[in-house]
């Protein structure tokens, strides 16, 4: 085993620990199961990817799995940046500087106490679904209540939310109708770039090593099954092409089950 290999497998293992801690205090993880899965649980993971090749020419993502929904965890914080920044833009305003102290490390460091408040702040799932309508979301569901990570989505309409943010050539933004525009597309872009070292996991996989990472990852162990919801939304560069890849699991036995096997999909799907 690499001296590499190690260092990794214990910031996974720390991730994983602080995760637990957090959803433990949010109430999307129950104490009682952060630590094991039940015995004599058969099903196996799923995972499902979708890529799209930014220079290529195709604009239609290429799906590896069946194209059902996953929660999000925590990946649906880029869909709540998106929908405040779009408040934002229809107010003809930029972010407050509260805002920007919630949103940047809601993204960076996966924040659930600033994911709350946007969340309610945004107007929970209703907001939401008002944001991805103008983004050309077409499948995803905001959780109930307080619930933001039990948001369901797809893969497909995780492309369609990466390229609201990362394809440029999409059409202009007007108060109170299209999507982000270029200084709002930035700025996720930019918090996206600089999340926290130990989650610069998952899609990052499928691309060079001297690349900085670009994604949004989410983990989340749903107290139902004690199994692992995995998912991790990006941008990465293989062999000179820019790709958006979103690669959603569930069903893992532990969130490093989960991570190896997002990260084995992203290579895959990208390859």
């Amino acid at each position: 085993m690499s001296s590499r290999f190690s260092r990794a497998a214990r910031t996974r293992a720390g991730a994983l620990a602080t995760a637990a801690a957090a959803l433990a205090c949010t109430g999307l993880l129950h104490p009682a199961t952060a630590a094991a899965a039940p015995s004599g649980h058969t099903s196996a993971p799923h995972a499902t990817a979708a890529v799209l090749d930014l220079d290529g020419t195709g604009r239609t993502p290429v799906l590896h799995g069946r194209d059902r929904a996953y929660d999000t965890a925590s990946i649906v914080k880029v869909d709540i940046l998106a929908a405040l920044l779009l408040r934002a833009q229809d107010a003809g305003r930029h972010l407050t500087v509260s805002e920007r102290k919630l949103a940047e490390p809601m993204i960076r460091r996966s924040d659930n106490a600033a994911a709350n408040t946007l969340w309610r702040r945004i107007g929970r799932a209703d907001g939401l679904a008002a944001a991805n309508k103008r983004l050309g979301l077409i499948t995803t569901k905001g959780g109930s209540g307080g619930k933001w990570g039990l948001t369901r989505t797809t893969a497909s309409d995780q492309i369609r939310l990466l390229r609201a943010v990362f394809d440029s050539g999409g059409g202009a933004a007007h108060r109170g109708s299209g999507g982000l525009d270029a200084e709002s597309r930035t700025y996720v872009r930019g918090l996206m770039g600089h999340v926290v070292a130990e989650q610069t996991w998952g899609v990052s996989a499928a691309g060079g090593s001297a690349a900085r990472p670009v994604l949004k990852n989410g983990w989340l162990q749903r107290n139902t099954t004690g199994l692992w919801d995995v998912n991790s939304v990006g941008q990465v560069t293989v062999k000179g092409h820019r790709y958006l890849v979103a690669v959603l699991s569930d069903g893992s036995t532990s969130m490093s089950d989960g991570v190896s096997l997002v990260e084995r999909t992203a290579r895959a799907a990208t390859a």
